[in-house]
């Protein structure tokens, strides 16, 4: 079954949502908003270019299949969420190659429920 997190960035607004359906990582994610997992908290996964409607306000969203939690990454995957929304067209080129994103300032603020 399916669970919704949003996450922020560098500026605490606006907010991201994704879906997971990995029980280990639902489970993971659950860890970071208690506060017992404090390492891998940073979000990471693949851009699909296109809006989803758990995800409102954005015109992309990340590939659950691709969604994972890191500690440390690449500059190369680095970029705000408003920066990708802005470049979005550039996407998956010398930006953010392969469509891989990994905003270092990533943080999950809550779970929510879609609707």
């Amino acid at each position: 079954m399916a669970a919704y997190f949003r996450f922020t960035d560098t500026n605490g607004q606006p907010r991201f949502v994704i879906e997971l359906n990995d029980e280990a990582k639902i489970a993971h994610a659950r860890k970071i908003l208690s506060g017992e997992e404090t390492h891998r908290i940073h979000i990471h996964g693949r851009i699909i270019k296109r809006p989803v409607p758990y995800n409102p306000g954005w015109s992309f969203h990340l590939d659950p299949l691709t969604i994972d939690f890191f500690e440390v990454a690449i500059e190369v995957c680095d970029a705000s969420m408003q920066y990708v929304e802005d470049h979005l067209d550039e996407a998956g080129g010398a930006f953010l190659p392969g469509g891989h994103w990994c905003p270092w300032s990533s943080r999950l603020v809550d779970e929510v429920r879609p609707g």
